[in-house]
């Protein structure tokens, strides 16, 4: 293996261990700190996988604007009340479905890691900007969905605000 490869495992298992700590704390404070990283390592993948764009727009988006949205929710709806059960009843068979779907990847890696495969050069008339950017806009193609993502999020952040100040009301 050569040293990407390398950087690209060890950046998978550092992502796959800062979700497992995410879906593990304690306080949501620190579930959403532990998300960053994860984030953060998708982004560190889409790197090794010479993916700049998605790079940029993980770092831009997921981390500099999801994460950040996530974060002001939670400060604006967090209880000081932290207790109460953990896991819920289907908490065990999650973990065994994501156990299975770890393994199988796993397996599927071993032949990659194991194996003698090499990174293909695109050239330097290869452009995937373009048709992203065109599939995006595309009234038939991700323009929809896209926009329905940014309605849900918005309709999340009001729904966070709305909550946030019944609670204040409730106070007073």
């Amino acid at each position: 293996m050569n040293v990407l490869q390398w950087v690209f495992v060890v950046t998978a298992f550092l992502t796959v261990g800062a979700a497992v700590m995410m879906v593990l704390s304690r306080r949501m404070m620190h579930a959403a700190l532990w998300l960053a990283v994860a984030l953060l390592g998708v982004g560190v993948i889409f790197i090794t996988l010479e993916a700049s764009f998605f790079a940029i727009v993980q770092l831009l988006v997921y981390i500099g604007a999801i994460l950040i949205l996530i974060v002001f929710a939670i400060m604006l709806t967090q209880r000081t009340d932290e207790s109460g059960p953990r896991l819920n009843a289907y908490a065990w068979a999650a973990a065994g479905v994501a156990a299975l779907i770890g393994a199988i990847l796993t397996f599927s890696m071993a032949g990659w890691m194991l194996g003698n495969t090499g990174l293909q050069e695109l050239g330097p008339a290869f452009d995937a900007i373009l048709p992203l950017g065109q599939a995006l806009v595309d009234t038939e193609g991700f323009a929809v969905p896209f926009e329905v993502a940014s309605v849900l999020l918005l309709a999340a952040l009001i729904g966070a605000i709305y909550i946030a100040f019944e609670r204040k009301g409730e106070r007073s």
